[in-house]
Formats: C-alpha cells, structure tokens, sequence
C-alpha cells in the first residue's frame, strides 16, 4: 500500500504513522518511506519529509503545488503497489484537480462529518467528481458519536446519519461510520497508529470499510 500525503499545506502523514526520516533519490527516482504492514508494506511519501523544520509554513500559490504534486506522482519509485491512497485538504481546488489529470478515471472515497454544514460540503466535492469522470466508491461518517475511554458507550456528539442520508441523496454507497476514538486519537499524535490501530475500539470499523473497498 503507497500513501501519498497531497495536503501540502498540512502535512500531517508522517506524525501519524509514525515514519521518520527523508526521502532519498535513486536512479528511478525518489524512494518513499516504508515500514512493514501485516504480511506486506506501506510505503509513505509526504512533503513533510522534505522540508527542515516541520514547524515551517508551506505558503505556495497554485502553481508551485501542481508541480509538487506531479512530481510526487511521477517521480516517486514506489515498486509494485495493490493500491495507492492519496490524502487530499477539504475542497475541489488545485489539488484535486492536479490530481484528476494525473491519474483519468480513479476512484474517490469521500468523508463527511454527520452535520448538515458539512454534508452539504462534500455534496460539491460529489458534483466535481462527476464532472471530473471519477468514480466514487462511497461516502464515510466520521466524528460518528464519542468512544467513551471508560466504558467503551457512544454518545451523539455532533449527531449521526449525515453521511447515510448524503449517500442516499446522491445515490452513493454508503461505506460505514466512524466514531472519535481517544484512543485512536493518542496513537495518532504519538505516531503509533500503525502498531496501536488493532487495540482501538474504532478498529472494527476501519476494518469493515475495508473490506468493503477491496471489493469495489
């Protein structure tokens, strides 16, 4: 599995999985981060790995981002991949659409929040996919309720069924909810997500969404 960060304003890839150091170049081109997963790899590419101070700001007009993102597409040498994710910033801007160009006719898994504001949000980003000629492959509910750390019950917190209903309106699958997890949360931020994922409570529901994915 390759994972390419394009939220090149917010790189955040490398803290969260846990892969530290810098990409290095070889006759076919830059090599990515990997680590072992499972019975095979996950191999990271992130412009957090480029820069020298994680603290800096990225301040880059349009241009300078497609570049970025053409280069991450073309010159990494990822080797032989099952899939290849790519995260992308909120929106349908110049990211999406270096991206759309890139690679015609890839599928799309789009994630939504159960509030009506950002349903109605990720409504647009189902429009551009159509108009783009991308495939999308289903819709996500995170922030779906509270995985209280205590007794393991979920509340409501910003309500549910956001992401169902957008999925029937646009005649989507609809791939699953996903509920905030502190344990999920503390993994991310001490970037052990790939070794602590198995022991979280919302671990289920990645996996369910998961399976479902491989079989589009």
């Amino acid at each position: 599995v390759g994972v390419l960060d394009a939220d090149l304003c917010g790189p955040s890839l490398s803290k969260m999985i846990g892969l530290k150091g810098s990409i290095h170049s070889c006759d076919q081109g830059w090599l990515p981060l990997t680590a072992p997963l499972g019975k095979g790899r996950i191999s990271a590419v992130s412009l957090s790995y480029l820069v020298e101070n994680q603290d800096d700001p990225v301040i880059w007009r349009g241009p300078k981002k497609t570049a970025m993102i053409k280069q991450f597409l073309s010159d990494v040498c990822w080797g032989e991949l099952d899939y290849l994710l790519i995260d992308t910033p909120p929106g349908t801007s110049d990211e999406h659409m270096t991206i759309m160009e890139c690679i015609p006719g890839c599928s799309v898994v789009l994630v939504t929040s159960p509030q009506a504001v950002a349903a109605a949000d990720v409504l647009r980003q189902v429009t551009f996919c159509k108009k783009t000629n991308a495939k999308v492959l289903g819709i996500i509910e995170t922030m779906s309720g509270f995985v209280c750390p205590n007794c393991s019950d979920c509340g409501l917190l910003f309500g549910q069924g956001g992401g169902r209903r957008l999925a029937e309106h646009c005649n989507i699958n609809f791939l699953g909810s996903i509920p905030i997890d502190p344990n999920l949360s503390r993994a991310l931020d001490k970037g052990e997500l790939l070794q602590n994922l198995s022991s979280s409570p919302s671990a289920q529901s990645y996996c369910d969404i998961a399976k479902l994915l491989t079989k589009t």
